[in-house]
């Protein structure tokens, strides 16, 4: 008996948190997809309904400006925040004396919450408050930044705050990839007449692939679930310009009392997530099994 047990002791121990898992992700999962295809309402109903849900999550206008924000959000904050991490990477990767400094400085937006950084910006982009009061207050009595109350850029406050969290963290992924990189390899490069910008661009970027793969699912990912962000900001306002689909499924179920279609939306979400994720995984898999 006491051999049995030492030999599972390691199966005993993580059961009941693999058993909390199984139930509370997954079981939720597949709960949430059956409930997508009922027509429950403020309750959940469980007579199969067919995809008359997802009919009218996809007549909704409401969902399309929802869909339509996510791509501007995610297009922008992803090549916004690629390109701002590897600037700074590429800045601090010069061993410049402030180094410890500055990229403390970079990654501390990543110690708060999309709470705290959406309520900040909402200061700080408030016309009666922020920038525009500043510029004005100085003297440029015309000035004018109020994308925060206004329906065709209030989606663009948003990525500027999320471009602000994130894009230390990904300076942080580059630049350990760079200091990774053989030293070797740009002390040739030097050596054959090659510039800084011609060894980054042509020898080192493209060696960081894992970095960018990784870097743009991570940056997706969070781009399609984002939620605190925009209720502390925006609130999905003006009206429901800058209304996102984390946004949409919680006043589909909580507000409005359509379960049915905020399952419905939860399932786009997640298929999306899928979609991205999976053949990011492929791809991985089938690149180690090709070095080996």
């Amino acid at each position: 008996m006491f051999y049995w047990l030492q030999k599972n002791l390691p199966r005993i121990v993580i059961s009941p948190s693999f058993a909390v898992i199984l139930w509370f992700v997954y079981g939720f999962i597949i709960w949430t997809f059956y409930v997508s295809f009922t027509k429950s309402k403020m309750l959940p109903r469980y007579d199969f309904w067919g995809i008359q849900q997802h009919f009218r999550l996809w007549s909704n206008m409401r969902w399309y400006t929802a869909v339509e924000n996510l791509l501007i959000f995610t297009v922008l904050f992803v090549v916004l925040c690629i390109l701002i991490g590897i600037l700074l990477a590429i800045l601090l990767d010069q061993k410049i004396r402030t180094e410890g400094f500055l990229r403390t400085i970079y990654l501390y937006p990543m110690a708060l919450s999309f709470i705290v950084t959406g309520t900040a910006w909402k200061w700080i982009l408030n016309p009666t408050l922020g920038i525009q009061k500043l510029f004005r207050d100085l003297g440029f009595t015309d000035f004018t930044f109020d994308w925060l109350v206004n329906r065709e850029m209030s989606i663009y406050t948003i990525v500027i705050a999320a471009v602000w969290q994130s894009s230390g963290f990904v300076m942080a992924l580059f630049l350990a990839g760079l200091r990774s990189v053989d030293d070797e390899i740009i002390k040739a490069a030097k050596i054959d007449g090659a510039g800084l910008y011609s060894i980054y661009i042509t020898i080192i970027l493209p060696m960081l692939r894992p970095v960018f793969m990784s870097s743009i699912v991570i940056l997706i990912h969070i781009s399609i679930k984002s939620y605190d962000l925009v209720i502390a900001l925006t609130a999905g306002g003006p009206g429901t310009s800058s209304d996102m689909p984390a946004v949409f499924m919680t006043q589909m179920a909580f507000h409005r009392s359509e379960i049915g279609m905020a399952s419905a939306s939860a399932v786009m979400m997640f298929l999306t997530v899928l979609a991205i994720i999976v053949p990011y995984l492929y791809s991985e898999l089938r690149r180690q099994d090709a070095s080996r």
